[in-house]
């Protein structure tokens, strides 16, 4: 793997200088809130999975709104790198979430096709956590993994928040602590009234229950056929969201938005014509 060269494909293709090539394969997105284990949980996975498959992460980390700069250290934190039979099989590469309102950048998904199409078996997203932004990475992954985890206080957020309707799978991760238990008969039992519910896996990062059985089910998972209309609303409301931001005068029309009480109807209709 020329690293170097992948790397300088991807960030043209980031800033618009360069077309993403076209290749099939797994997206998987890995999405829940903050600290519930979710880069620990992927670090493992990757133990897993490599040598034996090439597999790309890309870590969405994101935009602070006032100087408009990213973190970017997604990739401290995966243990696996420091491994060299594994880690000559992992690229990682941190993406800002820009102009994309703190959610998951459209060009995410081209940047994972480019990887599928160069020799990657699997690509897995990385979320910058839980709630209805999160819902946007249904626009760029084919298949969904929830995870939850003990200690949240209301351990069916993500419902409420629409996320699990379009989960393909549930992992309740740190089931080596108090309350795993709990959240994973809540969900069980929340979620067994949909005529498709999701499966619902228990994993532990720290002792390893799981882990093997989940990185196996990602190379099979298949999306639930309840999930494709949700997920299909994803895809259009962030195609329009392109459409608009695309317009080569969204800056001047904000500009008179903010500076001369341009209606936001009226700037819909002229970022629309």
């Amino acid at each position: 793997m020329d690293r170097i060269k992948l790397s300088r494909q991807l960030s043209a293709i980031e800033n618009g200088d360069a077309t993403a090539e076209f290749g099939e394969g797994p997206i998987i997105a890995i999405t829940g809130p903050p600290g519930i284990g979710k880069s620990c949980l992927i670090d493992k996975i990757l133990y897993e999975l490599t040598p034996e498959l090439v597999v790309g992460v890309l870590a969405v980390d994101p935009t602070s709104p006032v100087s408009g700069g990213a973190l970017l250290g997604d990739r401290i934190r995966f243990n696996v790198l420091d491994d060299a039979s594994k880690a000559e099989s992992i690229y990682i590469r941190s993406i800002a979430t820009r102009s994309s309102g703190g959610s998951i950048p459209s060009i995410v998904n081209d940047l994972a096709s480019h990887l599928l199409a160069n020799d990657f078996d699997l690509v897995i997203i990385e979320t910058v956590g839980a709630g209805q932004s999160e819902m946007r990475c249904a626009a760029v992954a084919d298949r969904i993994i929830v995870v939850e985890g003990p200690a949240r206080g209301d351990s069916i957020q993500a419902e409420k928040a629409g996320l699990l309707e379009l989960a393909d799978l549930i992992v309740v991760n740190k089931s080596d602590l108090e309350g795993s238990e709990k959240v994973f008969n809540e969900l069980t039992i929340s979620l067994s009234l949909s005529s498709d519910p999701p499966r619902i896996m228990r994993t532990s990062a720290i002792d390893g229950t799981g882990i093997s059985d989940v990185a196996k089910l990602l190379l099979t998972l298949e999306p639930r056929a309840s999930s494709i209309r949700a997920k299909s609303r994803q895809k259009l409301l962030m195609a329009h969201e392109n459409k608009i931001v695309s317009n080569p005068n969204f800056e001047s029309i904000l500009d008179r938005i903010s500076q001369e009480g341009l209606s936001i109807p009226e700037a819909l209709r002229e970022l629309n014509d």
